[in-house]
């Protein structure tokens, strides 16, 4: 969510990757919506008293021309907040030029060396760049990693911390816990959870979530 904001988050169907740990499998792999942008404008056209922000999630949200709706929500008045895998750099790009969004939430997915064994993809400089970019222009936005213990241990969020130190991230880190639910991509369940007390805090703040 958008900090101090009251949001609805906008599902979006598909994704460019297939994290293991995704539990919102039956999104990624949907080919239809069950909303229009339409539907959920006429949604929204009655709570502008009620609500604040709109959230663009997914699936991954940039798998889409975002850029219509997103006009059509400043108009009304709406703060828009994108989650993202940070690979669609150019659409980030244009979203930004137009000042269509307010706040980013980029997911820092694995390291280097995990990149592709987390997400079935190996686009980890792909990633990268678009973390950079955010980091140059000064855009509002919190980076964050999902950890589930049999896919990223202590010492991959503690290179994670490092690597993101060193190309001039200083703000908060999130370190969101990997949530067991009925079904994931990768039919993963979790045998132990990381040692918090072995995360290094010398460098950056550290949050938990869940």
């Amino acid at each position: 969510m958008i900090p101090g904001e009251i949001s609805c988050v906008v599902w979006h169907i598909s994704c460019n990757l297939k994290c293991k740990y995704c539990y919102n499998d039956n999104i990624v792999f949907s080919e239809h919506g069950e909303y229009s942008y339409l539907d959920i404008l006429d949604f929204l056209k009655y709570r502008k008293d009620l609500l604040t922000a709109v959230v663009l999630s997914g699936g991954e949200a940039t798998m889409h021309d975002l850029r219509p709706f997103c006009r059509e929500l400043k108009k009304m008045k709406f703060k828009v907040k994108l989650d993202t895998n940070g690979l669609n750099l150019k659409r980030i790009k244009e979203l930004i030029d137009e000042k269509l969004i307010d706040f980013i939430s980029l997911d820092f997915k694995a390291t280097r060396d995990k990149f592709k064994i987390v997400t079935s993809k190996n686009s980890y400089d792909t990633f990268l760049n678009t973390l950079k970019y955010l980091i140059n222009i000064k855009f509002p936005f919190e980076l964050r990693t999902t950890v589930n213990r049999d896919l990223l241990d202590e010492k991959d969020i503690n290179n994670i911390i490092e690597v993101v130190f060193c190309i001039g991230y200083n703000n908060i880190f999130y370190i969101q816990k990997f949530l067991q639910t009925e079904s994931n991509i990768g039919n993963i369940t979790q045998t132990k959870f990381i040692n918090e007390d072995l995360i290094r805090k010398d460098l950056l703040k550290i949050e938990f979530r869940n």
